[in-house]
């Protein structure tokens, strides 16, 4: 079952995730250098990581574990996001860029996750 990630349109979009989300971050005040810059950030990388970590497991429950915790991720990244808006941080055109890509990224993943679950209910 390991194979490279790259191919996977979940994790070409969580890679655009991540790169939104470093964008959005550069313009955050510097005293958010160890606050919510670095969270936000890490959650983002967290997402495509564990896609690929997953990706590069032996079967296709592990792969499922690993697109859980980037879901998971995926939902840190909305609360931040959230944070920073009441809190004034950044444009809100790149906070609603990245809040969208966010959300197709969890969308993608939820649908990936239960087409994994159905797919290993069948070979039971």
């Amino acid at each position: 079952m390991p194979q490279d990630a790259q191919d996977l349109k979940v994790w070409q979009r969580a890679m655009d995730l991540t790169v939104c989300v470093y964008r959005l971050t550069q313009r955050f005040p510097k005293e958010e250098t160890y606050g919510l810059v670095s969270q936000l950030r890490r959650a983002s990388v967290s997402v495509a990581s564990n896609i690929a970590e997953g990706r590069g497991r032996l079967n296709t429950a592990e792969f499922r574990q690993f697109l859980g915790i980037a879901l998971g991720s995926t939902f840190e990244i909305k609360t931040q996001l959230i944070v920073a808006r009441r809190l004034g941080m950044g444009s809100v055109a790149a906070i609603d860029e990245a809040a969208a890509l966010g959300e197709e990224v969890s969308k993608m993943l939820t649908s990936f996750i239960q087409k994994l679950g159905s797919k290993a209910r069948r070979q039971s």
